[in-house]
């Protein structure tokens, strides 16, 4: 496997170029490779693209030195849950729908976008070791102040954690840094397990 094979087809995720404001998940990624030099305005200036970055990064960090580690003892099958990742962080750069504020004034309109939304969910699995988030999903509908909304999760672990207890620790971060950062109602937390990695050579922070 080579350094290729985790850069994702922002057309197979169905991200389109107006998603990440022209640029695309291919683009990024240099950029993030070359250390976000020399600075792109355009880049930096966009929501979607410093979502996708964001996670991109974390991804990187964690999960290239593992992918490059075990690529001679991965199977088609294991190598999955790199694409499923990937195309978590592209299907979460879109704004996707706008979640509004109770405005403390009539005239004043205060908002937030599903996409940002989801990079808080997403940023919490850098308070969770052993963890790498694919999808997130918000269900219900988020247009309306105080309508229900389920969030739904999917995520990889790593072989060793244990699953109860990591799933638990990401619940409680996503729910601590939804409240803080947004007003919706969450009705329930979702998390599914859809990896389990064997990965000998992995040497982050455990606790």
């Amino acid at each position: 496997m080579n350094d290729d094979d985790v850069t994702p087809d922002s057309r197979a995720f169905g991200l389109e170029p107006s998603d990440l404001d022209g640029h695309t998940i291919e683009e990024l990624t240099d950029y993030l490779e070359a250390g976000r030099q020399p600075a792109n305005r355009s880049i930096d200036e966009s929501p979607g693209c410093q979502l996708a970055l964001d996670a991109l990064e974390r991804l990187h960090g964690l999960g290239g030195e593992l992918i490059i580690a075990d690529a001679a003892a991965a199977s088609e099958v294991e190598e999955g849950w790199v694409d499923r990742i990937l195309s978590g962080i592209a299907m979460d750069a879109r704004a996707g729908r706008r979640i509004p504020f109770v405005a403390p004034e009539e005239d004043v309109d205060l908002a937030i976008t599903e996409g940002a939304v989801r990079g808080f969910i997403r940023s919490a699995e850098n308070a969770v070791p052993g963890v790498l988030l694919g999808r997130c999903r918000l269900e219900g509908d988020v247009t309306q102040p105080g309508s229900p909304i389920r969030i739904e999760i999917e995520a990889n672990v790593f072989h060793g954690e244990p699953i109860p207890r990591i799933a638990e620790r990401l619940r409680e971060e996503v729910d601590r840094r939804l409240r803080s950062h947004t007003e919706l109602t969450i009705a329930a937390i979702d998390i599914a397990i859809r990896d389990i990695q064997e990965v000998s050579s992995w040497t982050g922070e455990k606790s």
